[in-house]
């Protein structure tokens, strides 16, 4: 099930959601770079090197909040960013091409109508503010853990749980895929972001303890997600919203 747009009709321009698409996505091509430029191209050993090091320094290592790393970790994050602003650093730096473009698909599909719900300036605290909940709730799981957290999941989750909130009833396109068939269809809003929760909720609980399955931090998800839900009335404008015809 892979969302492609929504139908909720929007007259605002989504200038913070372009602008958090552009910033990651750029962010992405630097990490992309360092594995190919000309040096690294020639050493491959020295691009992953580049790569590793740029994730280590600027995606939140939770044993660092408490300086419970091992000391050649220590060492090793130097002259990393101090460990509360990695909490923010890492939510623009992600894993891999499937990682960044997974994500920033969902904040398309979803960040541009939630923003229009919240205006310019407060769906930009909103959104920060669901990454370090997120970031929280994954922190909270293994403190001491040494692997670096990276990607904007949970604050792309919070705007996903805004969203449930203020378009239940809006139709989310998406690409069913049954074996070797597939077919685009119109399905509610609460159903694919209830089918996500659930997948989300599944997988946290059976990984849990484990800093999460396959590399992938399901807690910080669902964190993401409930404070979205907690949130999305504080931050929406005080303004009676606007009620859609959904077609």
């Amino acid at each position: 099930m892979l969302p492609l747009k929504d139908d909720v009709p929007t007259r605002t321009f989504p200038l913070v959601t372009i602008a958090l698409i552009a910033i990651n996505l750029a962010v992405y091509g630097y990490e992309f770079f360092l594995w190919w430029e000309p040096a690294a191209a020639a050493h491959p050993a020295l691009g992953a090197r580049l790569y590793r090091q740029f994730v280590l320094e600027f995606g939140l290592v939770p044993c660092r909040l408490r300086s419970l790393c091992p000391p050649a970790l220590e060492t090793a994050l130097a002259g990393a960013p101090a460990a509360p602003l990695s909490v923010f650093t890492a939510m623009f730096v992600h894993g891999g091409l499937f990682h960044v473009a997974g994500n920033m698909l969902y904040l398309w599909i979803f960040g541009r109508s939630v923003e229009a719900a919240m205006g310019h300036a407060r769906y930009t605290v909103f959104y920060l503010v669901c990454g370090v909940v997120a970031a929280a709730a994954q922190y909270l799981q293994s403190p001491a853990s040494p692997v670096p957290m990276v990607g904007a999941s949970g604050a792309v989750s919070g705007t996903l749980g805004a969203y449930v909130l203020l378009f239940p009833h809006a139709r989310i396109w998406t690409l069913m895929v049954f074996g070797l068939f597939w077919r685009i269809v119109a399905v509610p809003a609460l159903l694919v972001l209830g089918f996500w929760f659930v997948v989300q909720l599944v997988n946290a609980v059976f990984t849990f303890g484990r800093g999460g399955g396959g590399g992938i931090a399901f807690v910080a998800h669902l964190g993401g997600f409930a404070a979205g839900l907690l949130l999305v009335n504080v931050f929406r404008r005080s303004r009676r919203h606007r009620r859609y015809r959904w077609v």
